[in-house]
């Protein structure tokens, strides 16, 4: 096993780690062919892949707004014109997408493929409701698209029913096998980012195209990775570590919206995600997170800005706050620590204005987001409250 760890591995990835990939798909209800599955270098991969195969400059990619402040880069990368449809409480609504594909069509632009993080949307924390997800599946048939489907916290569910993955529910339609969605799932958030392992199931022409790809990226992803990854879930440890790390992210996300009613001014607001890592605060237009952001570094602690989520420029008075990288003091600690630099600006801006500054924010219970701002919480290294935590796919 030794040897064989320090060897080459076939392009699409070792079977008994294509097997892992099948028990975390079934744990979430969606079976999977291992005939229809490619092992990456990462869900990052995954997107880059996908654009590599299908993208030529100045084509049109139809997502979500906000979006996955990973994605941006690759679509950027390979020059494609992205298309963002904005957000409510139940992810992406169909009828803008709809609204927006007439408009293309209108315009002579065919989209390539439709981008969606369908549970606990990254940065949003939204999840797509189901009439949704079988309506979207709907207009990629009809219209004979692509949907990439962004699925890394699938089984993090911390309340409420599950919902079935768009890959499911095309599988488990009439024809019984996957023609427009193409899943991708990683195990940096259900075991360790720092494995760089993730993968693609898809149709088998698209999957081909992928292959290629990757050959010519790298060949193949790690074969120690791939190996220690078939030995855990050979161990059967696997569904008590999830089981922890739920319970353990769900009372950080409950201390994280504890600490947002506290110390966040009265005209913010933010998303309750029921899974996932992230929570999407909005705060008064006339705030920019990005100037708050330089601000906050200063007292060791950080958030991602909403802007990096849009291309467009929009997001700005927007945040994205990661519960899952520290302790509940210290996620305590860092909200309040960013309420601080919230009310400095805010008793700067009514110094400017003359306006009279706002009375102190009660404590209340935390409101469901409609705006959808993301904000990530990323500390510093060292001690305490602060210390910065990078996020990988």
């Amino acid at each position: 096993q030794t040897a064989r760890a320090l060897q080459y591995a076939p392009t699409e990835g070792l079977e008994a780690c294509k097997a892992a990939v099948a028990t975390v798909m079934g744990a979430e209800g969606t079976p999977v062919d291992p005939e229809d599955l490619l092992i990456t270098t990462g869900g990052q991969q995954v997107i880059d892949l996908v654009c590599k195969a299908l993208i030529d400059p100045g084509d049109v990619i139809v997502a979500e707004g906000p979006t996955y402040p990973g994605a941006i880069p690759a679509f950027t990368a390979y020059q494609a014109d992205v298309v963002q449809i904005p957000l409510d409480d139940d992810g992406m609504p169909i009828d803008l997408l709809e609204e927006t594909l007439d408009r293309l069509e209108r315009e002579g632009r065919r989209p390539k493929f439709i981008y969606t993080i369908p549970n606990f949307q990254n940065p949003g924390g939204v999840t797509m409701s189901l009439p949704r997800r079988r309506r979207l599946l709907q207009i990629a048939r009809e219209r004979e698209l692509f949907v990439l489907e962004d699925n890394p916290y699938g089984v993090l569910r911390y309340e409420g029913d599950p919902l079935p993955s768009l890959f499911g529910l095309e599988r488990a339609s009439g024809s019984g096998a996957n023609e427009f969605v193409i899943y991708l799932g990683t195990f940096s958030k259900v075991l360790s980012p720092g494995l760089r392992l993730g993968w693609a199931a898809a149709p088998h022409p698209v999957l081909a195209k992928l292959n290629t790809g990757k050959q010519g990226a790298d060949l193949n992803s790690s074969t120690i990775s791939q190996l220690f990854v078939a030995e855990y879930f050979a161990s059967g440890a696997w569904p008590a570590y999830i089981t922890t790390l739920k319970e353990r992210y769900r009372r950080r996300r409950d201390t994280m919206l504890d600490a947002l009613a506290e110390h966040a001014p009265p005209e913010a607001h933010w998303t309750r995600p029921q899974g996932g890592l992230f929570i999407w605060a909005t705060l008064p237009d006339w705030l920019d997170t990005t100037d708050l952001l330089a601000r906050a570094l200063s007292r060791n602690v950080a958030f991602v800005p909403g802007r990096a989520a849009f291309l467009n420029g929009q997001g700005g008075s927007s945040m994205r706050l990661n519960f899952s990288g520290v302790a509940e003091p210290e996620i305590r600690e860092g909200v309040r620590r960013i309420g601080e630099v919230i009310a400095e600006q805010v008793r700067l801006y009514g110094a400017l204005t003359g306006r009279r500054d706002p009375e102190p924010p009660a404590r209340r219970p935390a409101p469901s987001d409609d705006a959808l701002a993301d904000v990530l919480h990323l500390p510093r290294p060292g001690k305490g409250a602060g210390r910065r935590s990078g996020e990988t796919r």
